[in-house]
């Protein structure tokens, strides 16, 4: 009897102390909105990210204790398990309780930081439930009870995991991560970004102003946009469109044309790191060139000419044009490939390679034809053979191997084109393979330009490219078929990366969320609705190809 009264009166408590850290929050929505947040609200809110950690820990821990009592819930386990979900339950609803009041004290808002808080709160409901359950088995300990704890234990275990996934964006940045990655885009940005300050000191030309704006825009895209973008919108202040960057922030304008010394923004960018107000305040801070730069654009009364916004603040390749000009045959050369390449090394200094001895030669051709190597007798063959076209002659013959060359390529077309034999869909026709039409494809050697429209314009053994996965249950905007049909054929067939665009506008490259769901609209049976970071925002999208100057 004691033994039962004690928990009652330990699950009480824990009721009355949710009850107190929730009173903050309620607080907050019924004070006039003019008025400043009481302090012991604002000090409970600067509490969250420390009080944050202690569900992610207790709660993944318990979850992972309880795979190992699936077969025996009375397990050795059961007394650890027990005390981590009420402390990790408890701090689940206090870090979403000190999230709230953090985000309305400090002035924080954005695409990113409406996803930390709408699954944090979920994760936050599903912690009541896991403490009631665990109350209602304290009193009867049925299997129905046991199998609804279990869910609701992994459920908030996923949810734990996301909302912290989002919070570590909110903190670090989107790309804190993959931005170290050797090869990452946005790091070779960073590392190659040389800015000639001299070409601005004279009087600006509309052409040099233009050519300005585009390395300060630059400048803000690779520090500032991680808070001060419509992703994520710190004090109040954007820099990735003209209006909000003169507009300034929840203290006022940082930018004073033609007074670097009264602007914010240099006072903030030129504090040491540590500052409590240096800014960025994560990651690298500015080099002394791009801080000279923004410097001399405010002195220069800090122009920015109309279309501006159409410049890219990325790296990106030019657009080539359709059917470049052929160079004109010399070095006795006349494949146009080699032709663009001896055009490239006379541009600039480069010696054409020595060719490679009969042996190397065979080898690779063996390699990249058939995926095999030759044997000994065929090296010999080789060696000894005299005509004078002899490579070309044994290479016509292995691309005259038609199953072979198949067998070898299908692999590499799979990976491309998201192909593969087994695996979720099949079962219920959610996905299709397109290994029969990909192998007759590659044995015949089709065109690529036929190769193309089958897949664009499928038959019924070659819809899986576009078709993509039809999930099951719950799917994200971003995963809708259409979506993946513009996602693949962006990258397989454009060399283009639309899946960040595809859930808002991409942090590596211009594309915007409104022309990713344009494109696909083209392959969807009716209109699509722009949905951004999984809301829906009412907006239909137009139609429209992606380079519509090249008609694709």
């Amino acid at each position: 009897m004691l033994k039962t009264t004690g928990k009652h009166i330990i699950f009480r408590l824990l009721a009355f102390a949710l009850l107190f850290l929730a009173l903050p929050v309620f607080s907050q929505e019924t004070a006039p909105a003019e008025s400043s947040p009481f302090w012991l609200w604002t000090f409970l809110g600067r509490l969250h990210p420390m009080v944050v950690h202690f569900p992610i820990a207790l709660l993944l821990f318990a979850a992972a204790l309880e795979i190992f009592s699936l077969k025996n819930y009375q397990s050795k386990f059961r007394p650890a398990i027990s005390a981590l979900l009420i402390a990790g339950g408890i701090s689940a609803i206090a870090s979403a309780i000190f999230g709230l009041l953090l985000a309305s004290s400090e002035g924080t808002s954005g695409a990113t930081l409406d996803l930390h808080k709408q699954v944090g709160l979920v994760t936050a409901g599903l912690s009541v439930f896991l403490l009631f359950y665990l109350y209602r088995i304290h009193k009867n300990r049925s299997k129905s009870n046991v199998r609804t704890l279990r869910s609701v234990l992994f459920l908030t275990t996923i949810g734990v995991s996301i909302t912290g996934h989002f919070g570590g964006s909110l903190t670090h940045g989107e790309d804190f991560l993959t931005e170290v990655i050797p090869g990452n885009e946005r790091s070779q940005n960073i590392e190659k970004l040389t800015i000639n300050l001299a070409s601005y000191q004279s009087e600006l030309s509309p052409e040099k102003e233009m050519k300005l704006i585009g390395e300060v825009r630059m400048v803000f895209a690779h520090n500032c946009y991680k808070c001060h973008s419509g992703a994520k919108i710190e004090g109040e202040l954007r820099l990735d469109e003209k209006e909000y960057v003169f507009k300034g922030g929840e203290n006022g304008k940082v930018i004073v044309p033609g007074s670097p010394s009264e602007s914010e923004l240099i006072r903030r960018i030129n504090l040491k790191k540590g500052h409590k107000e240096v800014m960025p305040a994560k990651g690298t801070l500015l080099n002394d060139q791009e801080k000279a730069l923004l410097e001399l654009w405010i002195q220069k009364g800090a122009p920015w000419p109309d279309g501006a916004a159409q410049q890219s603040v990325y790296r990106v390749a030019e657009l080539a044009p359709s059917s470049p000009e052929l160079p004109n045959p010399s070095n006795g050369l006349s494949n146009p490939i080699d032709l663009w390449v001896n055009q490239y090394f006379n541009q600039h200094g480069i010696n054409w390679p020595e060719e490679v001895s009969d042996r190397v030669y065979l080898r690779r051709i063996y390699l990249d034809v058939i995926g095999l190597i030759p044997s000994q007798a065929e090296f010999e063959s080789f060696v000894k053979d005299n005509r004078p076209n002899k490579r070309s002659i044994w290479l016509n013959e292995l691309l005259n191997r038609d199953q072979d060359y198949a067998t070898h390529w299908l692999t590499f077309w799979n990976d491309a084109l998201r192909n593969d034999y087994t695996g979720t869909g099949y079962i219920t026709n959610g996905r299709y393979n397109i290994t029969d039409w990909l192998y007759k494809s590659l044995e015949e050697n089709k065109p690529y330009d036929l190769f193309v429209k089958e897949l664009l314009n499928p038959s019924e053994k070659s819809k899986g490219f576009i078709e993509g996965i039809r999930w099951r249950g719950t799917v994200n905007a971003s995963q809708r078929t259409e979506l993946q049909a513009a996602q693949n054929v962006g990258q397989v067939i454009l060399g283009l990366n639309l899946k960040c665009a595809s859930c808002h506008d991409s942090f590596i490259s211009d594309w915007k969320l409104e022309e990713s769901y344009a494109f696909a609209n083209i392959f969807a049976d009716s209109t699509l609705e722009i949905s951004r970071c999984e809301q829906p925002t009412g907006k239909m999208a137009d139609t429209r190809i992606l380079w519509e100057e090249r008609g694709i």
